[in-house]
């Protein structure tokens, strides 16, 4: 599978630090692998949407949109099921341009708590005029685009940290010096998702033989047993909890691809 660089590979203005692009597709995309090299909302139209990134992941639809940080996850885009079709409104923004933000308005570091690679937020009618909005600087001039977009980001942001606080914003500038604590959580926070130890390895910005060493380094087991042992336990949780989320989940697992070891678990929802 290519991977795809954003937002280099869509042709926009390097120049400018704040960037939009209109997206729009009649197809589908599965877990497709991609490098932001901005940080980017995802201002979602038409359609699903569903992100992996390394510490965090979401499913959404076109009631909420994503903020996402620069760095690697993996992207499924599904069409509407009236039109057919997939659109999203993206705004890319550099790590400059946050920092700018937080001295210009003299913000101060909120207290340590998680911090997230994607962040899910409900449209309200502020919002929506605020993408509507960006559809009309998208036919201005590249020089009026630069101008009017260095406003429009303050607009959001402004408007985001009065509601939401402000640790979704120094997420995107954090940079944790621990590297085996970001890959530790990398695998807590996706060990009940199906993911392939090819795709963890492309979030973990790793090589799959660099992976498959650094994990036995940290769980003493192989990366297929050990996610397998901690499915099979969250299956016999949900078993004793609800029947019905414990189908959801091996749904969500999909069976059909999956060791024996969930046979018995399988036959006794029959």
């Amino acid at each position: 599978m290519k991977t795809i660089t954003l937002p280099d590979e869509l042709s926009l203005n390097s120049s400018m630090s704040i960037q939009i692009y209109d997206y729009e597709s009649n197809q589908e995309i599965s877990k497709q692998q991609i490098i932001l090299n901005k940080n980017t909302f995802s201002f979602l139209q038409e359609g699903t949407k569903e992100v992996f990134f390394d510490n965090s992941s979401y499913s959404i639809n076109n009631s909420q949109f994503l903020l996402m940080k620069s760095g690697h996850c993996l992207m499924t885009e599904k069409l509407s099921s009236n039109r057919k079709s997939y659109r999203s409104i993206l705004f890319f923004f550099c790590n400059d341009a946050v920092l700018g933000f937080i001295r210009k308005f003299e913000l101060s570091q909120p207290t340590p708590e998680a911090l997230y690679s994607t962040y899910a937020f409900d449209y309200d009618e502020f919002i929506k005029r605020f993408t509507n909005s960006l559809l009309d600087i998208i036919k201005l001039s590249k020089t009026s685009q630069k101008n009017i977009l260095e406003v429009k980001f303050d607009e959001i942001m402004l408007y985001l940290i009065e509601f939401k606080g402000v640790n979704f914003l120094y997420s995107l500038i954090s940079d944790s010096d621990n590297q085996n604590q970001k890959f530790i959580q990398l695998i807590e926070s996706n060990k009940l998702n199906k993911l392939s130890i090819k795709e963890l390895s492309f979030l973990s910005n790793r090589s799959v033989s660099s992976f498959k060493r650094e994990f036995e380094k940290h769980f003493n087991n192989s990366p297929s047993k050990w996610f397998q042992d901690k499915r099979l336990e969250h299956s016999a949780f949900l078993l004793k909890k609800n029947l019905k989320d414990l189908q959801t989940f091996l749904r969500k697992l999909d069976m059909k691809t999956y060791p024996t070891s969930f046979k018995p678990l399988k036959i006794s929802l029959e």
